[in-house]
Parts: structure tokens; sequence; C-alpha cells
């Protein structure tokens, strides 16, 4: 059944297993998958002496109520139930210092360092042949190096099940989806929504809106561009709209209070990060995406001993993402969520990751 938050995890795809395996004993890790089952804190949680972990966020830093939180909050876990001295960093607000970022961390003595953020792509594929000796990883985008474990997630199969609960939900047979950046990573968010809604009704609306294009990552830090996007789709009719967008989905969210509509938020539940009463009553659910967990599972697999060179894969078979329930409104419909979620893991459903 479809719950508000995911708890213990079930990480089981080879890559992950093969992950944990070498973190046993030493060795190198497979390349896909995710890993074992995540334990709660402990009061008797082991310290970690000279484990020192650093991460750079993605524009929007800390404090975004999505992606980089979540991020955080998987480093804030390592800090708690492992020990480790961790730092964190942002970027500025055109994300040009990414490069510099990294080696600021390894510089100050950080190993492993965390990129969130497909953008780190290429600056951690530097920063990793520059210091051969540090281990790396990022968010949202594939292993490139010896050193880097790429962290990727099916935010498309997660999407699909938004899409249903927003079709079956929708009383106009309209919705509405405002990207952050127009690029494939966000399109995948498209997809996986727009085949979701269409597998409930076949001839819903889906209107479309990105804020920036490929390259020009402000989109993702626009709040006001992103309530001008969804005021016009809720003018134009719709009465449900999921956004893709980080820290802009604020702005949809306005929209959505405004227009007396509701709204889909993204990576957190954000129905618990978002603090205004008026906006929590109109999300009706979040797509959440469990960054968190691949980078805790990422640390403790460095803490055993474990390689990089591989990706880690975070899709529904694991629960690395899904949708959550706060709020329960979308409780009646939770039958056909689950339903859904059941066809993609058995293989029965192939979500697009294209639109």
């Amino acid at each position: 059944m479809l719950r508000s938050r995911f708890g213990k995890m079930a990480m089981a795809t080879t890559a992950g297993a093969m992950l944990m395996a070498a973190a046993a004993c030493g060795g190198g890790s497979g390349d896909s998958g995710a890993s074992t089952e995540t334990q709660g804190a402990s009061s008797e949680a082991p310290k970690a002496a000279g484990l020192k972990i650093g991460l750079a966020f993605d524009v929007g830093g800390r404090g975004d109520k999505s992606f980089n939180d979540s991020a955080y909050a998987g480093l804030e876990r390592a800090q708690k139930e492992l020990g480790a001295e961790i730092k964190d960093l942002s970027p500025a607000a055109d994300g040009s210092n990414r490069g510099e970022l990294l080696r600021q961390l390894a510089e100050a003595g950080y190993n492993p360092i965390i990129g969130v953020g497909f953008a780190y792509g290429e600056d951690i594929k530097a920063a990793a042949t520059e210091y051969p000796d540090i281990q790396f990883a990022v968010v949202d985008s594939a292993s490139n190096a010896p050193n880097v474990t790429g962290l990727l997630f099916a935010e498309e199969q997660g999407s699909y099940l938004a899409g249903v609960a927003a079709a079956d939900k929708s009383k106009a047979s309209h919705l509405g989806f405002v990207g952050g950046v127009e690029n494939d990573l966000i399109k995948k968010f498209q997809a996986g929504f727009e085949a979701g809604a269409k597998s409930v009704k076949s001839d819903i609306k889906i209107d479309v809106k990105y804020l920036t294009p490929d390259g020009d990552f402000s989109g993702f830090k626009a709040p006001d561009k992103g309530k001008i996007a969804a005021e016009k789709m809720y003018q134009d009719g719709a009465d449900i709209v999921y956004h893709a967008s980080g820290d802009s989905g604020l702005g949809v969210f306005q929209a959505a209070a405004a227009a007396g509509k509701q709204a889909i938020g993204v990576d957190s539940d954000q129905y618990e990060t978002v603090k205004e009463a008026d906006l929590k009553k109109v999300i009706m659910t979040s797509m959440i995406k469990r960054v968190d967990v691949g980078v805790f599972e990422f640390i403790k697999a460095f803490q055993g001993g474990a390689k990089g060179g591989a990706n880690t894969v975070y899709d529904l078979k694991v629960d690395g993402v899904g949708l959550s329930t706060s709020g329960g409104f979308i409780d009646d419909v939770a039958a056909k969520v689950d339903e859904a979620k059941k066809k993609i893991v058995d293989g029965s459903v192939t979500v697009p990751a294209k639109p």
C-alpha cells in the first residue's frame, strides 16, 4: 500500500547488492542496481574516526524544500548514524563555480565528496581525475571515472503514478506540467506523468511549460516564473498541475492556492516541507525521489570499503521513487495507484523516459 513515509527501504537491485558486497570485502562495485535494507538510527551509532563527507548542492542550495534538502537529509543521517564530520557548500546563482566547490572540499580533506545534480557531471569527472584517491558520487548523472559512483533514479516511474492519481482526481480532465529546465532529465518527469495520466483517461488534456531552455539552470530557482506558468494553466482550465522545477515549485503552489486548485510536489514530501498552511492544503501529493537514501547508502558503502566506477539505480522495485500520502488527498485512489505500481514492478507496464 502507499505510505507517506517510505521508512525502511529494501534496496535490492544488482549494482547496489554488488556495491554492498564490495563494501564487505573491500573490493570494487558492480554496474547497476541498489543496496541492502536501510537500518534505522541507533542510540549506539558507531563513530567513524576520520570520516569527512563533503556535499556540493545544486542551484538553490539548502532550504529549497525539495531536491537539495533531500540530499542534505542523507548527509545528516550519515552524521548521526555513522559519526561523520560533514560539510556542505552551495554554488553561485548561475552554478558557474561548481568545479571550484569540489576542489575546495577535496583540498580540505573531505572524502567522499558528493555533487547534487546532473549539472555536476563534467565537473565531477574533472575533479575525479585531479584527485584520484578521493571517491566521488554524483546525483542524476552516470559514473564517468573509476572513482565516481552515479546515483540514478527512475523519475519517470514515480511520475507515472503521479499521472494516474492526477487523472483519476481531475474533474476537468485537464492537467498541467511545469518543468524547471527543458532537458532530458526533466523530460523524464513529463513523460512518466503524461503516460500515467493517459493510462486512466486516454483523451486527457495536459499543458506543458518549461521555465528555461536547456543549459539555463535559473529555471530551478524562479518561483515568479513558476507562478506565472501555473496561473496560465489554471486559467485555461487545468485543475491539477505537477511541477518538476525545484525551488520554482513554490510559485506553482501559490498559483494553486490563489485559484482554489491542486498541485503535485516533487522530490521531497512537500506537504511536510512547505510551512504555509494555505499552500499545504493544495499539495495533493508529491512524487518522492529518495535522494536522501541514495546519498546515505553511498556513504555507508564507502565506509565499508566500496569503490566507484558504477551506477546505482533507485526505482519502484526498491521504493526509490513513489508518491506521498500526507494530508490524505489521494487515499481514495490508493488502490488504482498501487495497481499501477504493481504493473510497473512486474514488467507488464514499461514507462517511457521521453515524451
